[in-house]
């Protein structure tokens, strides 16, 4: 077993008496410490901002909470024209107050529920939101994604993955277990860490019929965040 598994272990036992949270509430609870608990990825905004294309004008940004990884895209595209959807209000509001000046539209809703435009957005991001779904929810996403990019766009994905199969199986079977505990029914979205395996996340992607789907790759010391790019 490897050690991200065995680490996951430990915490799978270490939290198993915890509740569980609704997804937006967890997130509008957690406003005010939100930017500093993300701070050890602030490497893999900037490597998300460099992989855009360089004539990216549209852009949409699934789970874009308070901006994190916007911050750096502004930085390189001042002019970027760019919808944010999340289920946070108050992350929202953040991120409005930190870029009044940036063409946004915000979206505060459920991002497997919003309508895209089709065809419309030269580029896609998704940075550490996707963690909490099934490969069929994603699959599903992703063909959404796919629609709503013009050809020759690209999806950038940077999340946390299941380093082996079992950790993706315990992951699962212990949110099944806190669902059923807790009284949160299956519609309802969790903020527990259900990862699938690195091969899982890039079958769904493919599945939707993306001309390219590539692991980028990971930054040094990093075994479970990798970088993934699919090309319309």
């Amino acid at each position: 077993m490897d050690q991200t598994t065995q680490n996951f272990k430990l915490w799978l036992e270490q939290t198993k008496d915890e509740p569980l949270e609704a997804m937006a509430s967890f997130f509008d609870a957690r406003i005010d410490d939100y930017e500093a608990h993300m701070s050890p990825w602030a490497a893999h905004y900037l490597w998300m901002a460099k992989l855009l294309p360089d004539a990216t004008k549209t852009l949409l940004d699934l789970g874009c909470g308070s901006g994190l990884e916007l911050d750096p895209i502004f930085a390189r595209f001042p002019s970027l024209e760019v919808t944010g959807v999340d289920l946070s209000q108050r992350m929202l509001e953040k991120l409005r107050q930190k870029h009044p000046d940036k063409a946004l539209t915000l979206v505060c809703g459920d991002y497997f529920l919003t309508a895209f435009a089709k065809g419309y957005f030269d580029a896609v991001v998704s940075f550490e939101s996707l963690h909490h779904f099934t490969a069929a929810q994603k699959t599903a996403l992703f063909e959404k994604i796919h629609g709503a990019l013009r050809p020759g766009g690209v999806y950038l994905e940077c999340d946390y993955i299941a380093t082996s199969p079992e950790m993706e199986e315990l992951a699962f079977a212990e949110c099944a277990r806190r669902r059923q505990r807790d009284g949160f029914d299956g519609q309802v979205f969790v903020h527990f860490d259900t990862p699938l395996t690195l091969e899982h996340e890039m079958d769904a992607i493919r599945a939707v019929g993306f001309a390219q789907v590539e692991l980028v790759g990971f930054l040094p010391g990093d075994d479970h965040t990798p970088m993934l790019r699919a090309v319309k």
